[in-house]
């Protein structure tokens, strides 16, 4: 059994504030610990669960933030970035399962640590087929491309009532509750991965009865920016079309050249203020 796991930050226990996810941010060692540690734990309960091989993405801002050293010895790590296929990256057919590890709600959910989509600084919202997404949402639709059911994910309430909207009956950790957006009420990190490890290990044994997120075609994607001028320059990508002063859609038959169209967006967007 192949396990794939797409770890990002904001929805680890004891994470709270930029101070913890920025690379600048005094608290970021610190957060780059816990995180590690959160990721160990899924590792740790998938294998004893009877995983054969599994590949962690960091998919965190830069994507250079699980510490290598301090990772499950038996996992493999995919760092840095850029990545052609960004928080999905490593991801093929030939997996059984996947785990989000410390997600957050999307942007606009309250109370959610950080929330956001993709890229907090150009990005209002996304939808697909009418449908508000997240990066939950937006990568089960990846997953389910592939043919790869997602078995677990882990974060704050609101993340998790999200995980449930898009996933059904998936399994699920609460690791915080966030009383605002950037304060919440936190297990302690021995507990949190304590029960994300019980968790890996269920979800695992339940995979027979997972369910694919997919999104059917065509798929219509928009991207809402912060201001016109991000609109401006996603528009360069070839295809796209101008909704309004500050929503692009793209369209297509196929989610995976949905997918690189809105990452080319978001990076042409983010060259202006």
């Amino acid at each position: 059994m192949k396990v794939f796991i797409s770890a990002d930050m904001e929805g680890i226990s004891g994470i709270t504030h930029a101070e913890h996810v920025l690379r600048s941010g005094k608290e970021h060692e610190r957060a780059r610990k816990l995180m590690t540690e959160e990721v160990n734990a899924a590792v740790e309960g998938a294998f004893e669960a009877g995983a054969r091989k599994i590949v962690v993405n960091d998919s965190h801002g830069t994507m250079k933030n699980i510490i290598p050293e301090e990772l499950h010895e038996d996992a493999e790590l995919i760092t840095g970035s850029p990545k052609p296929m960004f928080m999905m990256e490593g991801l093929d057919a030939s997996f059984n399962a996947i785990f989000f590890i410390g997600y957050h709600g999307m942007r606009g959910a309250y109370p959610s640590i950080l929330e956001h989509t993709y890229s907090s600084r150009v990005v209002y919202n996304i939808s697909i087929n009418d449908r508000l997404m997240g990066e939950t949402g937006i990568n089960a639709a990846i997953a389910g491309y592939y043919g790869v059911p997602i078995a677990l994910v882990t974060g704050d309430q609101k993340l998790i009532e999200e995980a449930h909207t898009f996933l059904g009956k998936v399994e699920t950790v609460v690791v915080k509750k966030a009383v605002g957006r950037t304060a919440a009420r936190c297990l302690s990190p021995v507990k949190a991965r304590q029960l994300i490890k019980k968790g890996a290990i269920k979800a695992l044994k339940q995979i027979g009865n997972l369910t694919l997120f997919k999104i059917k075609p065509p798929i219509n994607l928009q991207v809402a920016f912060i201001n016109p001028g991000m609109a401006e320059m996603a528009a360069l990508v070839p295809g796209s079309k101008h909704i309004n002063g500050r929503t692009i859609s793209f369209s297509s038959e196929d989610m995976i050249e949905v997918y690189k169209a809105f990452l080319a967006m978001i990076t042409l967007a983010g060259t202006t203020v």
